[in-house]
Formats: structure tokens, C-alpha cells, sequence
């Protein structure tokens, strides 16, 4: 069969895990690289990465604190990506790339500066981690060519610290999808929004749109529109909420604060899923499906005009459906077979397009909400 086509009839990818990751960088100095591991551990994030040849970190106790560093993702569970280049070797006092092996490292990010020559050996003995943004389909028939396995490789976007030198969404997904039809998993990086990264502290996204965009949005947007299959914030840290945040992403759901009608409060904190077909009008909970009719006869309410992030009850209008829970994710109008329960808070209102083929979301009822 021709490889394209063998890639064409591949099953789509679905999106039932979201493997999310963080970064720590010598340079914060071992107390805060601790504090951010023990953070990314309660967070349940599987993914470290770091950087061994940065310039700027150079000081005396850089290879204590690497050591340590390295130690504490490895007593965590976290997998390691490290960012790797010529200098590397001098800098952690080794004789060659090859020491590091035994250590926490699992992935090797090479920079600049490797042949192909020297790359295929090293996936014998490491995950060998390729730069998407700037390898071409070349260099792969070039690896082929030496024999490379590419189950032992993968590719990773760069992070763009400079303003208006990040890629667009479109051109990360076109890229993504290239390389994922050679089997290979995609990584990138998503700014953070509590400790920037210096020099210029203006975010480290692989997305220049995402340079001031929310973290969930920007990890939302990632995993489900670009083919990406792990995120990683590239900054130093995140704020609590934020954490939070990730944590439920990284076990497969998104939070919605809302409120709900008193006589609806028993679905507070609740946990759904949409349906894996999903609707481009509302998302449907596969759970309530449960507890619908035959046998449930929700009376119809005062038909109301139904607006994007209402929460929905269908009634016995609509016969076998009576008692389905749905969300709407935009404005629908009048409909007289469904009753508003409920509504999304406006600040999560923005989650709900990315809420898709089988995601999870809570439905957390909270005061914080203006009053039904």
C-alpha cells in the first residue's frame, strides 16, 4: 500500500487523555525548581522539560542543582525532555552525551549542532527529540537512510520568546500533521501567567497568539486543533487557579463554574462527558442519558429564549429524550421542548467549543455566579 494512503486510512486520534507538562530551568534556583516539581506532582503532570546549554545558565553550582533537579522529577514519575547542544558536555562535566544515560533524562531535545551521523546512535539509547519547526521531510528520508527507528524519535515546536516571532495555529496544525503521519508524537509549548522567563519576560509560547492568552485556552487549543499530543508551559510557573486548571485537564476534563435552579442543585459538581459524535450546537452529557426516559417525565417550563452557555433540560416534548442534559455553545432561540436549568459562568463560557468528542467537564455550582 502507498504510505500516503496507509496514512489517509490511519483511525483518528481520540482525545480521551491530555498529556500536559511544565518546565524548570536552573537558573530559578534549586528552591523554586523543587517548589514547581512538587506543584506539577499534585497538578498529576507527567512531563518535565529542561534545558542543558542555555547560556545564561552557566553558574558554579549548575550542575548540583541539575543533579538534584533531574532527581526530584525521577522520584515524582515525571518523564524528562532536555534540551540538548555541544556545550552540554561540558557544562554537566561529561565526557559525552552518552553519560546521561542512567540519569532521569528520557528525552533528548537536540539543538544545533548534531549530525545525522550522530543523532541515530543516540535513539539507541535515548528518545531523540527533533525540532518540528525547522526539520524538514528531507532530513527524515535522510535518517531513514541511516537506519533510524522512529519509534524512537519524536518532535517538539520551539518556544518564542521575541514578540511576533511565534508560528500560527494553522501552520503548527499543518506541520503537526505531516509528522504524525510518519508516526511521530508532537510536542509545543504554551506561555504561562504568573512567573515569565527572562530575559524579556513576555512569554514562551510556540503560538504567537497565545503570548496573552489564557493557559487553558492556549493547552485547550493545542490538544484539540494542531495535533499536538503533549503541551508544555514553557515559563517558569502558573498561578494556583491555573493549576488547578491543569490538573483537571490532565485527567481529562474541563471545570465550568456556573449556577443552577434550586430544584437542579444536585447536579453541582457533577461530572459529564460529551458525546464522542459531537454537536456543533450544544454538548451533550453522555451520563444524563443514564436517567432519561423511558420512565423520567420532566414537565415543560415557560419556553425561554435559549443563549450560548445555557445549561438545558429536555422535557417530555421530546418524548424518549426527556431528562438529556445538554449545554449550548452558541445562541439557538426559542425552543419550547427544552427547559433552562441553569447557565455557564460568562468567564468559562469560551471553554465550551473546545468541550469535544468525548471530553469530560464539571459542572461546578458556585455563588460566585449572579443569581438565576
Amino acid at each position: 500500500m502507498l504510505p500516503q494512503l496507509e496514512a489517509a486510512l490511519r483511525p483518528k486520534r481520540v482525545r480521551d487523555v491530555f498529556h500536559l507538562g511544565f518546565s524548570v530551568y536552573m537558573s530559578s534556583g534549586r528552591d523554586k525548581c523543587l517548589e514547581v516539581i512538587a506543584k506539577a506532582k499534585k497538578a498529576g503532570l507527567k512531563h518535565a522539560f529542561t534545558s542543558l546549554h542555555i547560556p545564561e545558565e552557566g553558574s558554579a553550582d549548575f550542575v548540583r542543582t541539575a543533579r538534584e533537579v533531574l532527581d526530584a522529577c525521577h522520584e515524582a514519575d515525571i518523564a524528562v525532555m532536555a534540551d540538548i547542544g555541544p556545550r552540554t558536555v561540558q557544562k554537566m562535566g561529561l565526557t559525552q552525551i552518552e553519560d546521561l544515560r542512567g540519569s532521569p533524562i528520557t528525552h533528548l531535545r537536540l539543538d544545533y549542532g548534531f549530525a545525522f551521523e550522530e543523532v541515530v546512535p543516540l535513539s539507541h539509547q535515548f528518545l531523540v527529540v527533533l525540532n518540528s519547526s525547522t526539520s524538514s521531510l528531507a532530513s527524515f528520508h535522510r535518517l531513514k537512510l541511516l537506519g533510524a527507528d522512529f519509534s524512537r524519535f519524536a518532535t517538539c515546536h520551539n518556544f518564542y520568546p521575541k514578540p511576533r516571532t511565534g508560528l500560527s495555529l494553522e501552520r503548527v496544525k499543518v506541520i503537526n500533521e505531516r509528522l504524525s503521519y510518519l508516526g511521530l508524537t508532537n510536542m509545543a509549548f504554551i506561555p504561562g501567567d504568573k512567573e515569565l522567563r527572562g530575559p524579556l519576560h513576555q512569554g514562551l509560547p510556540t503560538v504567537e497568539e497565545h503570548r496573552n492568552a489564557p493557559v487553558l485556552i492556549a493547552a485547550l487549543q493545542m490538544l484539540t486543533q494542531t495535533m499536538t499530543d503533549i503541551v508544555y508551559v514553557g515559563d517558569v510557573d502558573v498561578t494556583d487557579g491555573t493549576w488547578q486548571k491543569l490538573q483537571d485537564l490532565s485527567s481529562g476534563f474541563v471545570r465550568l463554574r456556573c449556577r443552577l435552579m434550586k430544584s437542579y442543585e444536585d447536579l453541582a459538581n457533577s461530572a459529564h462527558h460529551d458525546r464522542l459524535d459531537s454537536s456543533e450546537y450544544v454538548i451533550r452529557s453522555v451520563e444524563s442519558r443514564g436517567y432519561a426516559t423511558p420512565g423520567r417525565i420532566i414537565e415543560p417550563a415557560l419556553p425561554q429564549k435559549i443563549c450560548r452557555g445555557d445549561i438545558l433540560l429536555s422535557n417530555k416534548l421530546y418524548l424518549r429524550y426527556s431528562g438529556e442534559i445538554e449545554i449550548a455553545r452558541c445562541d439557538i432561540g426559542w425552543e419550547e421542548r427544552v427547559n433552562v436549568i441553569g447557565y455557564i459562568d460568562e468567564r468559562d463560557v469560551a471553554y465550551l467549543q473546545y468541550i469535544r468528542d468525548g471530553m469530560g467537564f464539571i459542572l461546578e455550582a458556585t455563588a460566585e455566579v449572579a443569581p438565576i
